[in-house]
């Protein structure tokens, strides 16, 4: 799939998507939410995993293709 048929860019960064998801861990991890708080911060994590994956696997995808191809 070429990059034009992918979804847009994220308009969160790397490093903020992966610092509020830290955020979501320690609160969750803190307890005393309601199971409605809970579910909208898990929602919320899942989505930030999401991000925080997409920056990843497109860091993945550049340095393959700057890295010189193997001779095989």
């Amino acid at each position: 799939m070429s990059a034009d048929e992918r979804t847009p860019e994220p308009t969160t960064t790397y490093e903020q998507a992966r610092e509020e998801l830290a955020d979501v861990v320690r609160r969750l991890e803190a307890g005393g939410l309601t199971l409605e708080e809970s579910l909208t911060l898990w929602e919320r994590g899942e989505e930030l995993a999401g991000v925080c994956q997409h920056w990843l696997d497109r860091a993945r995808e550049r340095l393959a293709a700057a890295a010189p191809a193997e001779e095989g």
